[in-house]
């Protein structure tokens, strides 16, 4: 059963950062406890790579046995594997190449450099999600996903989650994991994106949101509105759906909502 939201407001984006680290390395650390190992979905966006920053200046980060993470994305740009833009790359400069990782845990989407077009990109994705399913045996045989431990999402200020984009193909797909986007509204206009049904197979999912341009979206998804009109009401983690916001980005939220929420 998917969880009812959970709300933590943050005074600004600097601290939201790094709460939002301190909670992934305890998490991921729980994981490998229960598990051995620990599974995690990286978002990019400035939030998104400043968490990472955070993560790789976080004291408590050698809680974490980083060689038995396994990481992949929820979204990427369909441009060259060398490009800037890729969210592989920032990654990586933010926190993969600081910290002592396996690379055959890490799974970035295929680029141009490999794939003609974004669609066959998603199918191989697909594929190796399916194989990593596979790998873990037991009830994961016939699942189209492994274990997602916590999956990070960014919200656009059109209310958008990973390149799952308001009334478009991507936020309508029932049955695939991963699709390939064109003319998306944001550039660049290709990209691959996991599927709502991928990232609501998360344990633990967290929206992690900053800025005023972003209350819009936020207020619209904690209402109640459709995904297919706003992407982002569609997460909702298997055990929690915690959305971390800064002060900014809660700022049209209603009082009821707040009242229900934590503030740090």
């Amino acid at each position: 059963m998917n969880a009812e939201p959970v709300l933590h407001v943050h005074p600004d984006q600097e601290i939201l950062a790094a709460a939002a680290a301190r909670r992934l390395v305890g998490r991921l650390a729980i994981a490998q406890r229960e598990r051995g190992e620990a599974t995690v979905v990286l978002t990019g966006g400035s939030l998104g790579i400043n968490t990472l920053k955070a993560v790789a200046a976080e004291p408590s980060r050698t809680d974490v046995d980083w060689s038995r993470v396994n990481f992949w994305w929820g979204d990427e740009r369909f441009v060259a594997k060398n490009s800037p833009d890729r969210n592989e790359l920032q990654a990586r400069q933010a926190l993969l190449d600081l910290i002592e990782i396996d690379e055959s845990r890490v799974h970035p989407f295929g680029s141009t450099d490999e794939h003609a077009t974004p669609f066959e990109a998603a199918d191989a994705y697909a594929e190796e999600l399916r194989e990593a399913a596979r790998s873990e045996g037991g009830d994961s045989t016939q699942a189209a996903v492994p274990t997602f431990d916590v999956l990070l999402l960014g919200v656009g200020p059109d209310a958008h989650i990973a390149s799952l984009f308001p009334e478009m193909a991507g936020i309508r797909e029932e049955e695939r994991t991963v699709v390939g986007v064109e003319n998306s509204p944001k550039p660049p206009p290709e990209r691959v994106s996991l599927t709502l049904p991928a990232i609501n197979s998360a344990s633990e999912i967290w929206l992690v949101v900053a800025g005023d341009d972003k209350a819009g979206a936020v207020g619209l998804a904690l209402a109640g509105a459709g995904p297919v009109q706003v992407p982002a009401a569609g997460p909702k983690g298997r055990q929690e759906t915690l959305w971390m916001l800064d002060q900014a980005a809660a700022s049209q939220l209603p009082d009821s909502l707040l009242a229900d929420g934590e503030t740090f």
